[in-house]
């Protein structure tokens, strides 16, 4: 879609951008899947690279948002700050960051809004942008542990040193760094030999020329060229440099112009690839890099000020996140297997493992859900409050699945679009998918106990939805503002007793209020309550309303499970 050119880098800039390069992404993602072929050779740089953007652009149009909300004062139409506007990027590509490219290009944006964020103007013109790509270049340069030529690293470096050297507005010196980082992509077979033998460039580069791409289409309006992704392997140069060279050869061999070649990650690496977000201190994080240095490679760890995205590929998964937990609190975990014959070998040999027949897919609210669906068999995402995963979260969880059915449950009312979106998604991937529509975690809870793998899809999907729709549901939350609701006004700190999403009760009390909706939910009668108590809950809760629902309604039974952090303190489900 058509967009006037931006003059300077201001938030409606960082929005532009964001959207185009997650277009570019998008059109590019199968193309760089295919060259991926280091650090492993798993075909998902072009992907991973396009869920981290897609988190990032989530996170700035939230912004333009709760903006656009607040700014309904007469008069009033200045829009988001840059500084909100990028910090809203960076945190995005942070929590949203997949594989060893995506943490690395988190990195990348951080870099560029710690400089862009610094003050309170609205906007900033050539020198900032030359200034923000440098600190961009550095700071993921900073994040890596073992820092390796004829990577994205090369290519950032280049970019930055080609802006640093532009004169004028944010759209030559964007033009620079794009120019840059594509001469330097060329140059990444001859800096490393996987590349050279498999005859590609390296795919993580291929992905940032792609996203710099679109900062110079967000400043002219123009589309840079297309970038070539292969070259001739290293054997069939070494044979023409035999015969003489050819027209056109510098052009593909421009490579080996000061470049050390190295070699790829040896045959029997590290099995397992472990990512997730860590709230920790700075001096516990230096200590969890020594001691992930220790246990593996290609350990990445970006962020700051308390939240961190940590990748490291190691043998010893659960090592990795014991680490983490020693360092502080590691959530939205995720190991994956490099399986036989799908990584650790040379291009083009990849064996594809044969996929399950069906699978299930989850969004749970915390920790202790997560370990409870898993239990189940099930594949779940992880949304922190305020947090939901975007689309493509869950077109990635499918994948992770590995089926040829998948069933779909979101587990909230709001992610019932998204949702539905990944289930297309995944549909147009050759995946057979059903979309349940659960609205709480405690429906999915039912869905699952009655999920039978052995059967009829149809047969399973009917009971699944049958079982999830015959579970009613409520939550005990906070409230954090004063805001009117279906049963009054209520104030930050009231305790609201939600039924089926609307609220019915408003108390000062959590036990009293869960009390209250629990009678009102066994009114209608109940064979079966289930309590999800997160960690907000008072220790005595659950004993309290189990014992109501003993003394108080006969043949009804009552299950517990623990949430962790789920952003409430008690879901309820009746049956």
């Amino acid at each position: 879609m058509a967009h006037v050119p931006q003059t300077f880098f201001d938030a409606l800039a960082v929005r532009t951008w964001c959207g185009l390069a997650l277009e570019a992404l998008g059109r590019a993602r199968e193309e760089i899947d295919a060259i991926n072929v280091f650090p492993v050779a798993d075909g998902d740089t072009g992907t991973n690279l396009y869920l981290t953007v897609e988190s990032a652009v989530a996170a700035v149009e939230a912004v333009f948002t709760a903006h656009e909300a607040g700014s309904r004062a007469p008069g009033r139409t200045d829009g988001p700050l840059l500084a909100d506007a990028v910090h809203a990027m960076a945190h995005g590509a942070l929590i949203g960051a997949q594989g060893n490219s995506g943490t690395i290009l988190a990195q990348l944006l951080r870099g560029m809004a710690q400089v862009l964020a610094d003050g309170e103007t609205p906007h900033t013109d050539g020198p900032g942008l030359r200034r923000a790509l440098h600190n961009a270049a550095e700071s993921a340069r900073r994040a890596v542990e073992h820092p390796v030529e004829g990577t994205v690293l090369s290519v950032a470096a280049a970019a930055a040193e080609a802006a640093v050297a532009a004169d004028g507005d944010c759209g030559a010196v964007a033009r620079a760094a794009y120019e840059g980082a594509r001469a330097a992509l060329a140059a990444t077979p001859g800096q490393l030999g996987v590349l050279g033998r498999a005859g590609v460039v390296d795919a993580g580069g291929r992905g940032l020329v792609a996203v710099l791409a679109a900062l110079v289409e967000t400043f002219t309006g123009e589309t840079p060229r297309a970038v070539p992704v292969r070259v001739a392997p290293v054997h069939a140069r070494v044979a023409d440099a035999a015969d003489g060279p050819e027209e056109g050869a510098a052009d593909r061999t421009t490579a080996g112009a000061g470049g050390e070649c190295g070699d790829g990650p040896a045959d029997g690496g590290p099995a397992f690839e472990v990512i997730y977000l860590l709230e920790a201190g700075d001096a516990a994080v230096a200590r969890l890099r020594e001691r992930l240095d220790g246990l593996g490679d290609s350990l990445v760890v970006v962020g700051g000020d308390g939240l961190w995205n940590v990748h490291v590929h190691v043998d010893d998964a659960g090592a990795a996140v014991e680490a983490g937990i020693e360092a502080g609190r590691p959530h939205r975990i995720r190991i994956t297997h490099f399986g036989a014959g799908t990584v650790h070998t040379r291009a083009g040999e990849r064996l594809p493992q044969e996929p399950a027949q069906r699978a299930v897919v989850a969004v749970v609210p915390g920790e202790g859900l997560a370990g409870l669906y898993a239990e189940a068999g099930a594949t779940t995402v992880l949304a922190r409050p305020g947090e939901p995963p975007a689309s493509g979260e869950l077109v990635d969880a499918v994948r992770r699945a590995h089926a040829r059915e998948v069933v779909l449950l979101p587990n909230d009312a709001e992610l019932r679009h998204t949702a539905a979106a990944a289930a297309e998604q995944a549909r147009a991937e050759g995946v057979r998918v059903a979309l349940i529509p659960t609205r709480s975690p405690v429906q999915g809870i039912a869905a699952l106990a009655v999920h039978e793998p052995g059967r009829r899809f149809d047969e399973d999907v009917v009971s699944m939805t049958s079982a999830a729709g015959a579970t009613r549901y409520a939550e005990v939350a906070v409230a954090e503002r004063e805001s009117w609701t279906t049963a009054g006004i209520c104030q930050a700190g009231d305790v609201l007793g939600l039924i089926e999403g609307d609220v019915a009760v408003i108390g000062s009390d959590v036990t009293a209020v869960a009390e209250t909706v629990l009678d009102r939910m066994l009114a209608a009668g109940g064979e079966l309550v289930t309590l999800v108590l997160g960690d907000e809950a008072p220790e005595s809760i659950a004993g309290h309303l189990e014992a109501r629902v003993r003394e108080s309604y006969l043949a009804v039974d009552t299950v517990v499970h623990h949430g962790g952090r789920q952003g409430a303190p008690l879901l309820i489900g009746v049956e």
